[in-house]
């Protein structure tokens, strides 16, 4: 994996989830598409970005994850029980102890995601000087997604998951991406004062913006120019709804399968051959 042109910037990619929509036995991030896991087409996105390190949580049959993606140079976070993604950020931090510089937190299941994208959330996190931006997105119909609350002044005020949202708030059509980049320590500081107090008692990591507000500390956010880009992978129907965006895609940049693209078995993480 290509490393260095962000040395100060560690990517934590969010991939121990089952997917029990996608019914299937396999995990979800090693579900195909065009022919790659979708935590293949992740790792690629991040590998264009040029990240110090790149480390991947894993929890659902994490060993046939781990040895589909041995040869990809990442480290291994295990995450035993799915608690939520505050509690899969928790479980990275032994890793992160001592690390000091960005924390770039990146959904498995959005095999969409470009390096530009992310390129631009690092950009403009640095330059606000805030020790969280979310990368967030505006969709047609934005149910079943966290609600991004804005402040008067435009800012980001809080996130709030659909399922505890207000009918007033459910109108909000920006919604988060799951993608975020943080300060670190600064996100270290506030994990411990996570609350599974919620209607699915998990730990969100979405609380973490509120908690850092509260600190006193700045929170920003950018939304994505294409929401396409940054749809998660929850259902068959929605990986075949990805995989011809892919393709379409391809197709337009003249990479697409008949032009010459390759294509790997579902399960080979490997580049060239190939979310969470």
């Amino acid at each position: 994996m290509n490393r260095g042109r962000h040395a100060g910037v560690t990517a934590l990619v969010l991939a121990a989830g089952q997917g029990t929509r996608m019914h299937s036995d396999i995990a979800k991030v090693l579900h195909p598409l065009a022919g790659r896991p979708l935590l293949a087409h992740v790792l690629d996105a991040l590998e264009g970005v040029g990240p110090g390190r790149v480390m991947v949580v894993v929890g659902h049959q994490r060993e046939r994850v781990m040895e589909a993606f041995a040869d990809r140079g990442v480290e291994w976070v295990i995450q035993a029980e799915q608690r939520g993604t505050g509690h899969a950020v928790l479980m990275a931090a032994p890793a992160l102890a001592g690390f000091t510089g960005t924390l770039l937190v990146v959904c498995g299941d959005t095999p969409l995601l470009t390096p530009r994208t992310l390129e631009e959330l690092l950009e403009h996190h640095i330059g606000s000087g805030a020790a969280v931006t979310v990368l967030s997105m505006r969709l047609p119909d934005p149910r079943g997604y966290g609600r991004v609350l804005r402040d008067p002044a435009g800012g980001i005020a809080a996130i709030v998951e659909d399922r505890d949202a207000t009918p007033g708030q459910r109108a909000i059509d920006e919604v988060n991406s799951g993608n975020y980049a943080f300060e670190y320590p600064a996100l270290a500081e506030v994990l411990s004062s996570m609350s599974a107090h919620n209607v699915q008692g998990e730990y969100y990591l979405t609380d973490t913006v509120a908690l850092l507000r509260r600190r006193g500390r700045r929170t920003a956010v950018v939304c994505g120019a294409d929401h396409r880009e940054l749809l998660g992978v929850n259902s068959l129907e929605q990986l075949a709804e990805a995989e011809r965006i892919f393709l379409e895609r391809e197709a337009a940049a003249g990479r697409g399968r008949a032009a010459g693209g390759s294509a790997s078995k579902a399960g080979d993480g490997r580049r060239g051959g190939e979310r969470p």
